[in-house]
């Protein structure tokens, strides 16, 4: 009689206006994408239009990859939640293999002819894996034998492996997400502080060790861009500069200074100077209430959703989008280490564009589901 009932039951419309957030901005990503890569794409390939090309195309995928798990039961991911999580190891593996491709002191990448970025991959193996390996048993998260060990031992596994490469900034993202899908679940806050603070620990041990130097100076940086504003503060200075050239209404939409060769990649990480340059205070200020919106519409997806596995997935997609936002933000204005985090659906990035739209595509899935 259940099942009847539950057949029975109409999907919700879904979140519509969660789905018209994304788009809106993807549609902006790809504006600012060609703003920001004019004069690099001239330079490098005689193409202003070539990152254009690019970016079009991945977001065209990414909107694929959305429709997609827009459609199928979310329920059916539970099938691969330990394949992706192998996948992701292992491609997190053959980084340290001739496959691995190295730029600017770092090897986070992989080259099959197109270029994989397993950093990105794993975020996605997570959250389906940790809500998986909760979801059928709300009780596991207070068990520490076959609850707790086991996830952590996965998230050190990860995390060893992605600050070898090295990137701080991806394992801390991992890390925050990983420990908040566990808070979400019913785990103890004083565990959460307990695994934080080994985390912080371990990474305090690394940076000061033979082999943290590259990662140290990214901290002296942050303490103080303008001491070598030249070498490793170049970037972040340049930024700032953009930011304080934009003022309160910006410069105007194509016109930044500092797109023109003067901030290294200007599309990349660091795209968000560019709209602060072009758009001023007001137009960050738009963009990021945007955010909160999307933010807050996955909450409201978490909190509606008809069962504790769907619950966990919004929960790490939510967690997973707030800290990218908050991280990248907090990198270009010089509020937190230099390092590269991606600006969800804005950034050039075909791995964290195609993986953002997909777990979209998997909130609005479980926004449709009947309560």
């Amino acid at each position: 009689m259940e099942k009847l009932k539950e057949r029975g039951k109409k999907k919700r419309e879904g979140d519509f206006l969660m789905m018209a957030l994304v788009m809106g901005l993807t549609l902006f990503g790809v504006v600012m994408v060609f703003s920001a890569s004019y004069y690099t794409s001239l330079s490098k390939f005689g193409n202003a239009y070539h990152y254009l090309v690019n970016d079009v195309a991945w977001v065209a995928l990414g909107w694929v990859a959305f429709a997609f798990f827009a459609n199928v039961d979310y329920h059916l991911l539970k099938i691969i939640a330990w394949p992706a999580l192998i996948v992701g190891l292992i491609l997190l593996g053959l980084i340290f293999t001739p496959l691995g491709v190295t730029l600017n002191n770092a090897t986070r990448w992989l080259n099959f002819g197109v270029t994989i970025m397993p950093g990105e991959i794993i975020k996605f193996s997570l959250i389906i894996w940790v809500a998986t390996f909760l979801g059928n048993d709300p009780q596991k998260i207070l068990r520490l034998k076959d609850g707790v060990i086991p996830i952590v031992i996965v998230l050190a596994s990860v995390a060893l492996l992605i600050v070898k490469q090295p990137n701080l900034s991806t394992a801390g993202i991992i890390a925050i997400l990983v420990l908040g899908m566990m808070f979400v679940a019913g785990l103890r806050l004083y565990w959460i502080f307990l695994f934080g603070g080994l985390g912080v620990a371990a990474v305090a041990v690394l940076l000061f060790s033979p082999k943290g130097a590259y990662m140290l100076e990214r901290v002296h940086t942050f303490f103080d861009p303008f001491a070598d504003e030249l070498g490793s503060g170049y970037q972040v200075v340049q930024s700032l500069l953009a930011l304080g050239s934009g003022g309160v209404t910006g410069v105007g939409l194509g016109r930044s200074i500092q797109k023109a060769l003067y901030l290294p990649e200007p599309m990349n990480d660091f795209i968000t100077s560019i709209i602060g340059e072009e758009l001023g205070f007001v137009g960050l200020l738009v963009l990021l209430i945007v955010y909160l919106l999307l933010i807050w519409r996955c909450c409201r997806v978490a909190v509606r959703a008809r069962d504790y596995y769907g619950m966990l997935i919004a929960s790490g997609i939510t967690i997973l989008l707030g800290t990218q936002v908050i991280l990248n933000v907090a990198v270009i204005s010089a509020s937190f280490f230099p390092t590269g985090v991606a600006l969800p659906f804005i950034t050039l990035g075909g791995n964290a564009m195609l993986i953002f739209l997909a777990l979209l595509g998997i909130c609005f899935n479980i926004s449709k589901q009947p309560v």
